[in-house]
């Protein structure tokens, strides 16, 4: 189990290569065609991963306990010998992925987690590795990868696939890729997918949580074409390079806002209702984003919701495509 807990470390120096390639691609092309590189960018990034690297530890001492109850509990055990239990494995992990993924962006304790990763106003291999960590709260959506354990799928299989589909997403944060062939881009999570998925454009809010595939959101109507040059970051960047600060910062204002709130429906609406969500709000839905389009509630009150924690980074030129 340790091994498969180490899976990250022994990759950093792949990593590492593909972060010095990049960063050379991006010093002999500078048309404007990328939002590109920041040097204080990157190392507020990889601050955060080492960082991370020595707390996340104690995030998995809390989750691990979770799987392990649950595979003991399971009334079968699937065998690791047989390869359809790997491909169940992997695809079943995915899955579970794509609902917690989308939980951390529609639930505020889990997005003031989450919102780390989405704090660069840049997109490249660095930002793969601006992960959160130690945030009180974000273990608890591992709870998705329990079913998994209950039908018998191995402990450490389940962290295994985790891990991989955790690794499949290294690569897919860049914009040097542009789109690949149709057939790939309707199954799998690809450059350009995921470039929506980090966009602050209204129209990109809340797209493509999918890990490894991209089927799942297809299926549940949370995916988005890649159609308009791509804004990174989030809509009111925090516009600092502190791992420390980058990392708690949203979690801060997410207490503070509990803290000020004026009744109990108000305290708990800040700590589970969608990012952006606030006391009073006027809206039809009584979700009204502050500075949102009032319009986008009557099609989705969560994603205009959101419309408040990303607000537009300067224009950049989006990718070609």
């Amino acid at each position: 189990m340790s091994q498969i807990a180490n899976i990250g470390l022994y990759a950093i120096p792949a990593f590492l290569l593909l972060m010095v390639v990049e960063f050379i691609a991006h010093y002999r092309d500078r048309d404007g065609s990328y939002s590109g590189v920041d040097t204080r960018d990157t190392v507020t990034s990889l601050s955060i991963y080492a960082l991370g690297r020595v707390a996340k530890s104690f995030d998995k001492f809390i989750e691990l306990p979770l799987v392990l109850i649950a595979a003991a509990l399971a009334p079968v055990a699937l065998s690791a010998s047989q390869w359809w239990v790997w491909v169940a494995a992997i695809v079943l992990a995915d899955f579970a992925y794509y609902f917690k993924h989308r939980m951390e962006h529609r639930i505020r304790l889990f997005w003031a987690s989450h919102s780390v990763h989405h704090s660069s106003q840049y997109f490249n291999f660095s930002t793969a590795l601006r992960l959160p960590w130690l945030i009180p709260g974000s273990f608890i959506t591992s709870a998705v990868y329990i079913p998994l354990a209950l039908i018998g799928i191995p402990a450490w299989m389940i962290f295994l696939s985790q891990a991989i589909v955790l690794l499949y997403q290294f690569p897919i944060h860049t914009e040097r890729v542009g789109r690949l062939h149709p057939l790939i881009e309707y199954v799998f999570n690809t450059p350009s997918h995921h470039r929506v998925h980090h966009g602050a454009n209204n129209s990109y809010l809340d797209k493509n949580y999918g890990g490894i595939f991209i089927i799942w959101d297809r299926m549940f109507g949370s995916y988005a074409e890649e159609t308009e040059p791509v804004r990174f970051g989030l809509t009111k960047n925090i516009d600092t390079h502190n791992p420390i600060k980058a990392n708690y910062y949203e979690f801060a204002r997410m207490i503070s806002d509990i803290r000020h709130a004026e009744t109990c429906r108000g305290r708990v609406g800040y700590l589970l209702r969608p990012p952006g969500w606030t006391e009073f709000g006027n809206s039809a839905t009584g979700d009204a984003p502050a500075g949102g389009n009032p319009a986008d509630t009557a099609s989705d009150a969560t994603t205009a919701n959101d419309r408040t924690r990303r607000s537009p980074a300067p224009a950049l030129t989006g990718p070609g495509s």
